[in-house]
């Protein structure tokens, strides 16, 4: 008994490590309506496009905190240089759509939906 608990634990804990390891991309999936990462990223792309700058920052506040929850659960599972990339083109974007730069608003979005595309994999 002793012996198969010697090996048997060694290697459950290597498996639970390995999924965990590979869990980024299903994690990252939306598990609710506040959570929905490329959902917002559309938003805020389209009422930036309209100029509607009130709603992309309203837009905007709702994909910092669905990101802080996404940010919590594939922390583990994930390149942390695209977790770290993410949240700077997020700050960047706050920049942005405060200064009313729609192309800057515009290329901090497609950046931060290169990066969501990026993350898990």
């Amino acid at each position: 008994m002793r012996r198969i608990l010697i090996i048997a634990i060694p290697v459950i804990t290597l498996v639970l490590f390995v999924l965990i390891m590979h869990s980024g991309n299903f994690l990252k999936r939306p598990m609710g309506k506040d959570d929905d990462i490329p959902g917002t990223i559309d938003g805020i792309i389209e009422a930036v496009r309209n100029d509607s700058w009130d709603e992309a920052d309203s837009r905007l506040q709702g994909l910092e905190s669905a990101w802080k929850k996404v940010l919590f659960r594939v922390q583990f599972g994930s390149e942390r240089d695209e977790i770290n990339q993410l949240t700077k083109n997020i700050a960047r974007l706050k920049g942005a759509v405060t200064a009313k730069d729609k192309s800057g608003a515009l290329m901090e979005l497609n950046e931060a939906y290169m990066h969501w595309d990026e993350l898990g994999n």
